[in-house]
Protein backbone atom coordinates (compact mmCIF):
# COMPACT_ATOMS: atom_id res chain seq x y z
CA UNK A 1 0.00 0.00 0.00
CA UNK A 2 1.21 3.50 -0.84
CA UNK A 3 2.33 5.16 2.38
CA UNK A 4 0.18 8.18 1.46
CA UNK A 5 -2.90 6.07 2.16
CA UNK A 6 -1.84 4.89 5.63
CA UNK A 7 -3.08 7.96 7.46
CA UNK A 8 -6.58 9.33 7.66
CA UNK A 9 -5.45 12.67 6.30
CA UNK A 10 -3.76 10.98 3.35
CA UNK A 11 -6.90 8.96 2.68
CA UNK A 12 -9.08 12.06 2.92
CA UNK A 13 -6.89 13.84 0.37
CA UNK A 14 -7.27 10.83 -1.95
CA UNK A 15 -11.05 10.94 -1.57
CA UNK A 16 -11.14 14.68 -2.34
CA UNK A 17 -9.00 14.06 -5.44
CA UNK A 18 -11.05 11.00 -6.51
CA UNK A 19 -7.70 9.26 -6.75
CA UNK A 20 -8.24 6.00 -8.68
CA UNK A 21 -4.80 4.80 -7.56
CA UNK A 22 -6.23 4.51 -4.05
CA UNK A 23 -8.93 2.06 -5.14
CA UNK A 24 -8.28 -1.22 -3.34
CA UNK A 25 -6.00 0.43 -0.78
CA UNK A 26 -8.94 1.51 1.37
CA UNK A 27 -12.66 2.26 1.25
CA UNK A 28 -14.46 5.24 2.72
CA UNK A 29 -17.87 5.41 4.39
CA UNK A 30 -20.36 8.26 4.68
CA UNK A 31 -22.15 8.27 8.01
CA UNK A 32 -24.93 10.61 6.88
CA UNK A 33 -26.00 8.31 4.02
CA UNK A 34 -24.92 4.93 5.39
CA UNK A 35 -22.98 3.90 2.28
CA UNK A 36 -19.36 3.08 1.50
CA UNK A 37 -17.47 3.81 -1.71
CA UNK A 38 -14.22 3.52 -3.59
CA UNK A 39 -11.96 6.61 -3.28
CA UNK A 40 -12.56 7.32 -6.99
CA UNK A 41 -16.36 7.26 -6.70
CA UNK A 42 -17.80 10.14 -8.79
CA UNK A 43 -20.49 10.92 -6.23
CA UNK A 44 -20.52 14.15 -4.24
CA UNK A 45 -17.84 14.34 -1.58
CA UNK A 46 -19.08 14.07 2.03
CA UNK A 47 -18.22 16.48 4.79
CA UNK A 48 -15.03 15.51 6.59
CA UNK A 49 -16.82 14.83 9.87
CA UNK A 50 -19.13 12.34 8.11
CA UNK A 51 -16.32 10.30 6.52
CA UNK A 52 -14.87 7.09 7.91
CA UNK A 53 -12.13 4.88 6.46
CA UNK A 54 -11.96 1.11 6.18
CA UNK A 55 -9.32 -1.39 5.12
CA UNK A 56 -11.81 -3.68 3.38
CA UNK A 57 -15.45 -3.81 2.21
CA UNK A 58 -16.07 -6.31 5.00
CA UNK A 59 -14.92 -3.79 7.57
CA UNK A 60 -17.28 -1.19 6.11
CA UNK A 61 -20.20 -3.60 6.20
CA UNK A 62 -19.39 -4.54 9.77
CA UNK A 63 -19.74 -0.84 10.60
CA UNK A 64 -23.31 -0.96 9.32
CA UNK A 65 -22.63 0.58 5.90
CA UNK A 66 -23.99 -0.63 2.56
CA UNK A 67 -22.29 -0.65 -0.84
CA UNK A 68 -22.65 2.34 -3.16
CA UNK A 69 -24.63 1.42 -6.29
CA UNK A 70 -22.69 3.94 -8.33
CA UNK A 71 -19.06 2.87 -7.87
CA UNK A 72 -19.79 -0.72 -6.73
CA UNK A 73 -16.99 -0.95 -4.17
CA UNK A 74 -17.40 -4.71 -3.64
CA UNK A 75 -15.98 -5.83 -6.93
CA UNK A 76 -16.06 -5.85 -10.67
CA UNK A 77 -18.86 -3.54 -11.71
CA UNK A 78 -21.80 -5.90 -12.16
CA UNK A 79 -24.20 -2.99 -12.24
CA UNK A 80 -22.18 -1.11 -14.87
CA UNK A 81 -22.19 -4.18 -17.10
CA UNK A 82 -25.91 -4.71 -16.52
CA UNK A 83 -26.76 -1.14 -17.53
CA UNK A 84 -24.54 -1.39 -20.61
CA UNK A 85 -26.19 -4.68 -21.57
CA UNK A 86 -29.71 -3.25 -21.17
CA UNK A 87 -28.83 -0.19 -23.25
CA UNK A 88 -27.50 -2.50 -25.96
CA UNK A 89 -30.67 -4.61 -25.89
CA UNK A 90 -32.91 -1.56 -26.13
CA UNK A 91 -30.84 0.02 -28.91
CA UNK A 92 -30.79 -3.10 -31.08
CA UNK A 93 -34.30 -4.52 -30.50
CA UNK A 94 -36.98 -4.11 -33.16
CA UNK A 95 -39.63 -4.24 -30.43
CA UNK A 96 -38.60 -2.95 -27.01
CA UNK A 97 -38.25 -5.78 -24.44
CA UNK A 98 -40.30 -5.59 -21.27
CA UNK A 99 -38.65 -4.68 -17.97
CA UNK A 100 -39.18 -8.26 -16.79
CA UNK A 101 -37.40 -9.67 -19.85
CA UNK A 102 -34.52 -7.21 -19.49
CA UNK A 103 -34.16 -8.06 -15.81
CA UNK A 104 -34.11 -11.80 -16.56
CA UNK A 105 -31.41 -11.28 -19.19
CA UNK A 106 -29.04 -9.54 -16.75
CA UNK A 107 -29.96 -11.66 -13.72
CA UNK A 108 -31.51 -8.89 -11.61
CA UNK A 109 -34.98 -8.31 -10.21
CA UNK A 110 -37.11 -5.82 -12.20
CA UNK A 111 -37.15 -3.47 -9.20
CA UNK A 112 -33.36 -3.53 -8.81
CA UNK A 113 -32.78 -3.07 -12.54
CA UNK A 114 -35.22 -0.16 -12.72
CA UNK A 115 -33.50 1.60 -9.82
CA UNK A 116 -29.98 0.83 -11.10
CA UNK A 117 -30.72 1.94 -14.67
CA UNK A 118 -32.45 5.15 -13.61
CA UNK A 119 -29.60 6.01 -11.24
CA UNK A 120 -27.01 5.50 -14.00
CA UNK A 121 -28.82 6.89 -17.04
CA UNK A 122 -31.29 9.38 -15.53
CA UNK A 123 -34.41 7.80 -17.04
CA UNK A 124 -36.14 4.43 -16.75
CA UNK A 125 -35.57 1.68 -19.36
CA UNK A 126 -39.04 2.42 -20.75
CA UNK A 127 -38.32 6.14 -21.09
CA UNK A 128 -34.96 5.33 -22.67
CA UNK A 129 -36.72 3.11 -25.23
CA UNK A 130 -39.29 5.83 -25.95
CA UNK A 131 -36.47 8.31 -26.53
CA UNK A 132 -34.76 5.90 -28.93
CA UNK A 133 -37.95 5.38 -30.91
CA UNK A 134 -38.59 9.10 -31.12
CA UNK A 135 -35.00 9.74 -32.28
CA UNK A 136 -35.40 7.08 -35.00
CA UNK A 137 -38.71 8.59 -36.04
CA UNK A 138 -37.15 12.05 -36.43
CA UNK A 139 -34.22 10.59 -38.35
CA UNK A 140 -36.66 8.87 -40.69
CA UNK A 141 -38.44 12.14 -41.36
CA UNK A 142 -35.09 13.82 -42.11
CA UNK A 143 -34.43 11.09 -44.67
CA UNK A 144 -37.68 11.98 -46.42
CA UNK A 145 -39.76 9.01 -45.31
CA UNK A 146 -43.55 9.48 -45.03
CA UNK A 147 -44.76 9.91 -41.46
CA UNK A 148 -46.39 6.47 -41.35
CA UNK A 149 -43.29 4.73 -42.72
CA UNK A 150 -41.00 6.57 -40.31
CA UNK A 151 -43.36 5.70 -37.47
CA UNK A 152 -43.34 1.95 -38.14
CA UNK A 153 -39.61 1.85 -38.93
CA UNK A 154 -38.94 3.49 -35.57
CA UNK A 155 -40.76 0.70 -33.74
CA UNK A 156 -44.12 2.35 -33.10
CA UNK A 157 -46.97 -0.09 -33.55
CA UNK A 158 -49.66 2.60 -33.77
CA UNK A 159 -49.84 6.38 -33.98
CA UNK A 160 -51.05 6.47 -30.37
CA UNK A 161 -47.68 5.17 -29.13
CA UNK A 162 -45.95 7.85 -31.16
CA UNK A 163 -47.91 10.73 -29.70
CA UNK A 164 -48.45 9.37 -26.18
CA UNK A 165 -46.44 11.32 -23.62
CA UNK A 166 -44.88 8.40 -21.71
CA UNK A 167 -43.52 10.85 -19.15
CA UNK A 168 -41.49 12.83 -21.69
CA UNK A 169 -43.66 15.94 -21.66
CA UNK A 170 -45.43 17.86 -24.44
CA UNK A 171 -44.44 16.55 -27.86
CA UNK A 172 -41.84 18.68 -29.67
CA UNK A 173 -44.25 18.80 -32.60
CA UNK A 174 -46.97 20.38 -30.48
CA UNK A 175 -44.45 22.82 -29.05
CA UNK A 176 -43.10 23.77 -32.50
CA UNK A 177 -46.70 24.36 -33.62
CA UNK A 178 -47.03 27.00 -30.91
CA UNK A 179 -49.04 24.73 -28.64
CA UNK A 180 -51.74 24.07 -31.24
CA UNK A 181 -54.48 21.95 -29.73
CA UNK A 182 -53.29 22.63 -26.17
CA UNK A 183 -55.33 24.33 -23.46
CA UNK A 184 -53.11 26.04 -20.91
CA UNK A 185 -54.35 27.61 -17.70
CA UNK A 186 -52.03 30.22 -16.18
CA UNK A 187 -51.91 32.73 -13.36
CA UNK A 188 -49.42 35.01 -11.62
CA UNK A 189 -49.32 35.24 -7.83
CA UNK A 190 -46.97 36.65 -5.24
CA UNK A 191 -44.47 34.30 -3.65
CA UNK A 192 -41.51 34.51 -1.29
CA UNK A 193 -39.32 34.98 -4.38
CA UNK A 194 -41.50 37.67 -5.95
CA UNK A 195 -44.14 37.33 -8.68
CA UNK A 196 -44.45 33.70 -9.78
CA UNK A 197 -46.15 32.56 -12.99
CA UNK A 198 -47.62 29.06 -13.02
CA UNK A 199 -49.01 27.47 -16.20
CA UNK A 200 -50.27 23.95 -16.80
CA UNK A 201 -51.96 21.68 -19.31
CA UNK A 202 -54.27 18.88 -18.19
CA UNK A 203 -51.16 16.67 -17.88
CA UNK A 204 -49.04 18.89 -15.68
CA UNK A 205 -46.96 22.03 -15.30
CA UNK A 206 -45.47 23.54 -18.43
CA UNK A 207 -44.13 26.70 -16.78
CA UNK A 208 -43.05 27.96 -13.37
CA UNK A 209 -41.25 31.27 -13.67
CA UNK A 210 -40.23 34.31 -11.66
CA UNK A 211 -40.01 37.92 -12.74
CA UNK A 212 -42.17 40.87 -13.71
CA UNK A 213 -45.79 39.75 -14.15
CA UNK A 214 -46.50 41.49 -17.47
CA UNK A 215 -43.25 40.30 -19.04
CA UNK A 216 -43.83 36.69 -17.97
CA UNK A 217 -47.37 36.62 -19.38
CA UNK A 218 -46.21 38.18 -22.65
CA UNK A 219 -43.46 35.59 -22.91
CA UNK A 220 -45.95 32.76 -22.35
CA UNK A 221 -48.25 34.10 -25.09
CA UNK A 222 -45.30 34.42 -27.46
CA UNK A 223 -44.18 30.89 -26.68
CA UNK A 224 -47.64 29.36 -27.19
CA UNK A 225 -49.33 31.58 -29.81
CA UNK A 226 -51.59 28.78 -31.11
CA UNK A 227 -52.66 27.40 -27.71
CA UNK A 228 -55.83 28.30 -25.88
CA UNK A 229 -54.51 30.34 -22.95
CA UNK A 230 -56.89 30.85 -20.03
CA UNK A 231 -55.94 33.12 -17.13
CA UNK A 232 -57.57 31.33 -14.22
CA UNK A 233 -55.90 30.46 -10.92
CA UNK A 234 -58.60 28.07 -9.70
CA UNK A 235 -57.45 24.93 -11.61
CA UNK A 236 -53.88 25.69 -10.56
CA UNK A 237 -54.43 25.78 -6.82
CA UNK A 238 -52.88 22.33 -6.13
CA UNK A 239 -49.73 23.51 -7.92
CA UNK A 240 -49.65 26.85 -6.10
CA UNK A 241 -50.14 25.09 -2.76
CA UNK A 242 -47.29 22.65 -3.44
CA UNK A 243 -44.91 25.36 -4.61
CA UNK A 244 -45.70 27.65 -1.67
CA UNK A 245 -45.26 24.78 0.78
CA UNK A 246 -41.85 24.12 -0.73
CA UNK A 247 -40.82 27.79 -0.45
CA UNK A 248 -42.10 27.84 3.14
CA UNK A 249 -39.87 24.86 3.95
CA UNK A 250 -42.86 22.58 4.61
CA UNK A 251 -42.54 20.37 1.51
CA UNK A 252 -38.92 19.56 0.59
CA UNK A 253 -39.93 16.96 -2.03
CA UNK A 254 -41.82 18.48 -4.95
CA UNK A 255 -43.40 15.59 -6.85
CA UNK A 256 -45.76 17.67 -9.00
CA UNK A 257 -46.59 16.42 -12.49
CA UNK A 258 -44.93 18.29 -15.34
CA UNK A 259 -45.70 18.59 -19.04
CA UNK A 260 -42.60 20.54 -19.99
CA UNK A 261 -41.70 20.50 -23.70
CA UNK A 262 -38.16 19.43 -24.46
CA UNK A 263 -35.93 17.17 -26.50
CA UNK A 264 -35.15 13.65 -25.33
CA UNK A 265 -31.76 14.86 -24.06
CA UNK A 266 -33.27 17.78 -22.17
CA UNK A 267 -35.84 15.47 -20.59
CA UNK A 268 -33.04 13.18 -19.38
CA UNK A 269 -31.24 16.15 -17.81
CA UNK A 270 -34.43 17.43 -16.16
CA UNK A 271 -35.26 13.96 -14.83
CA UNK A 272 -31.77 13.65 -13.35
CA UNK A 273 -32.13 17.07 -11.73
CA UNK A 274 -35.25 15.85 -9.93
CA UNK A 275 -33.17 13.06 -8.36
CA UNK A 276 -30.71 15.44 -6.66
CA UNK A 277 -31.60 15.33 -2.95
CA UNK A 278 -33.01 18.39 -1.22
CA UNK A 279 -30.28 20.78 0.06
CA UNK A 280 -27.55 19.05 -1.99
CA UNK A 281 -25.78 20.40 -5.07
CA UNK A 282 -23.97 18.96 -8.07
CA UNK A 283 -21.66 20.35 -10.72
CA UNK A 284 -22.53 20.35 -14.41
CA UNK A 285 -19.91 17.63 -14.89
CA UNK A 286 -21.51 15.47 -12.19
CA UNK A 287 -24.93 15.97 -13.77
CA UNK A 288 -23.49 14.87 -17.12
CA UNK A 289 -22.18 11.73 -15.38
CA UNK A 290 -25.63 11.10 -13.91
CA UNK A 291 -27.18 10.80 -17.38
CA UNK A 292 -24.31 8.72 -18.76
CA UNK A 293 -22.96 11.53 -20.99
CA UNK A 294 -19.74 12.65 -19.24
CA UNK A 295 -18.51 14.63 -22.26
CA UNK A 296 -21.76 16.55 -22.74
CA UNK A 297 -21.15 19.16 -20.02
CA UNK A 298 -21.97 22.13 -22.27
CA UNK A 299 -25.15 20.47 -23.53
CA UNK A 300 -26.15 19.72 -19.94
CA UNK A 301 -25.58 23.36 -18.99
CA UNK A 302 -27.75 24.44 -21.93
CA UNK A 303 -30.53 22.06 -20.87
CA UNK A 304 -30.41 23.51 -17.35
CA UNK A 305 -30.66 27.04 -18.75
CA UNK A 306 -33.73 26.05 -20.80
CA UNK A 307 -35.58 24.45 -17.89
CA UNK A 308 -39.10 25.99 -18.03
CA UNK A 309 -40.28 24.65 -14.67
CA UNK A 310 -38.44 26.31 -11.79
CA UNK A 311 -38.30 24.59 -8.37
CA UNK A 312 -39.98 21.37 -9.56
CA UNK A 313 -36.99 20.72 -11.80
CA UNK A 314 -34.36 22.08 -9.38
CA UNK A 315 -31.70 23.50 -11.69
CA UNK A 316 -30.80 25.86 -8.83
CA UNK A 317 -28.86 22.91 -7.33
CA UNK A 318 -26.23 22.97 -10.12
CA UNK A 319 -22.97 24.92 -9.81
CA UNK A 320 -19.82 25.28 -11.95
CA UNK A 321 -16.92 23.00 -11.09
CA UNK A 322 -14.63 26.04 -11.01
CA UNK A 323 -16.66 27.59 -8.21
CA UNK A 324 -18.98 30.55 -7.93
CA UNK A 325 -22.75 30.62 -8.16
CA UNK A 326 -23.06 30.10 -11.90
CA UNK A 327 -26.06 31.28 -13.87
CA UNK A 328 -29.77 30.94 -13.15
CA UNK A 329 -32.59 31.74 -15.53
CA UNK A 330 -34.53 33.59 -12.84
CA UNK A 331 -31.63 35.45 -11.23
CA UNK A 332 -28.57 34.35 -9.26
CA UNK A 333 -29.90 36.02 -6.08
CA UNK A 334 -32.92 33.72 -6.17
CA UNK A 335 -30.65 30.73 -6.74
CA UNK A 336 -28.49 31.52 -3.73
CA UNK A 337 -31.54 32.25 -1.58
CA UNK A 338 -33.13 28.91 -2.52
CA UNK A 339 -30.03 26.89 -1.61
CA UNK A 340 -29.50 28.80 1.63
CA UNK A 341 -33.12 28.15 2.58
CA UNK A 342 -32.84 24.43 1.73
CA UNK A 343 -29.79 24.18 3.99
CA UNK A 344 -31.57 26.01 6.79
CA UNK A 345 -29.10 28.89 6.63
CA UNK A 346 -31.76 31.53 6.00
CA UNK A 347 -35.51 31.97 5.66
CA UNK A 348 -36.93 33.15 2.35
Amino acid sequence: MDSAYLTEEGRWEAVLARDARADGAFWYGVRSTGIYCRPSCPSRRPRRENASFHDSPGSARAAGLRACLRCEPDGVGTGVRAVARVKFLLETAEISPTLANLAADVGLSPFHLQRLFKRAVGVSPKQYAVGLRYARFKEGLKMGKPVTTAMYDAGHETSSTLYRQDGLGMTPGAYRAGGAGQTIHFAVAESLLGPMLVAATVRGLCAVRFGEAGAMMAELRTEYPAATLIEDAAPLQPYFQGLRAYLDGQNPCLSLNIDAPGTEFQQRVWTALRHIPHSETRTYAELAEMIGEPKAVRAVASACARNPVALVVPCHRIFPKAGGSGGYRWGVERKVALLDAERGERVL
